[in-house]
């Protein structure tokens, strides 16, 4: 029984180490869709290694080096303290390399969205940023690589992706240069997603390869996992606590979609924002968090302001 759910779980492209493979022999005993002897108790990890041993299945890596007294786990506390945001390459059906952009929060464990884009560039970092904090609220931290779409700071300038969350009062933090340790839970997630999509056959175009990636999202977050205490990542964000912004009211930012009127505003919360008639018709974002409110229009900043409850109309000298 074990080694056929080992079996069910690599073909169909998830994890199938001991944790695992108990995890899924729990969850269908509870259903009831597993025949389990009621007078016997489930193996222990130790037991399920050594099925998997005997099997050669049991996939051994180097004895790692003890870890030094005193050292701390990396991981934050709070849901949306801290995002790492990374990217990785994917081969399309025929040859065409795309970029999957992938944001996942250090805490929950959450994958916060998975986008397919034709390179990392900065439309479509800052398009898979809007869509997680879309679903999951705005972050304190941004945690990512070196690429010059993410950063500019080891380079000697600022990149527009690294502008926004400044202009949103996030804090982008760059990885040191050759260490990637420092985003080691988002190059696990990599790792996951890149063995869920081989066992799949390759998608045509990036809609597709979108499709499989949203399929894998809502499974993954919603599987539990042993480093959460056998919670989903879901779970685990759910119960908090939500870190916020220090300056912005202590509630959690929603992000809002517009389109620019005719006579250059939109509309929040019963008042006419201004915006210029030069944005009229154009797409608009809204980050709201409280009164506070930032409008993004051409992937940039048109104006952020506290809205005024006391007038209808919200100028742009205000």
């Amino acid at each position: 029984m074990v080694i056929g759910f080992r079996k069910h779980e690599a073909d169909t492209g998830w994890d199938y180490g001991a944790d695992a493979v108990l995890m899924r022999l729990e969850e269908q005993i509870a259903a009831g869709t597993c025949e389990w002897p009621s007078d016997q108790p489930l193996p222990s990890r130790a037991t399920v290694n050594r099925i998997f041993e005997n099997r050669g299945q049991l996939e051994k890596v180097p004895q790692r080096k003890p870890r030094r007294r005193g050292g701390r786990r990396f991981q934050r506390e709070q849901v949306n303290e801290l995002w790492q945001f990374d990217g990785f390459e994917y081969r399309l059906a025929d040859g065409t390399v795309a970029v999957v952009l992938e944001l996942t929060d250090d805490c929950s464990r959450t994958d916060l969205a998975l986008h397919a884009a034709i390179s990392e560039n900065g439309h479509d970092i800052w398009t898979a940023f809007c869509a997680a904090v879309e679903r999951y609220g705005l972050p304190t931290q941004v945690l990512t690589d070196n690429g010059s779409g993410f950063s500019g700071k080891r380079r000697g300038w600022i990149s527009t992706f690294e502008n926004y969350l400044y202009a949103l009062g996030v804090e982008p933090i760059a990885a040191r240069v050759s260490h990637p340790q420092t985003c080691g839970k988002n190059e696990r997630s990599h790792q996951r997603v890149r063995k869920w999509l081989i066992r799949r056959p390759a998608a045509a175009d990036l809609l597709e390869l979108q499709r499989l990636l949203d399929e894998y999202r809502e499974k993954y977050n919603n599987r539990r996992n042993p480093v959460l205490g056998k919670l989903t990542p879901h779970q685990r964000f759910d119960l908090g606590p939500i870190a916020t912004i220090t300056d912005l009211p202590p509630v959690r930012t929603t992000l809002t979609h517009h389109t620019v009127t005719s006579s250059g505003s939109i509309g929040l919360d019963g008042t006419l924002i201004g915006l210029g008639r030069r944005h009229a018709h154009k797409p608009a974002i809204t980050f709201r968090t409280g009164d506070y409110a930032a409008i993004f229009i051409d992937d940039q900043l048109a104006r952020d302001l506290v809205l005024d409850r006391t007038t209808r109309y919200q100028a742009q000298n205000r």
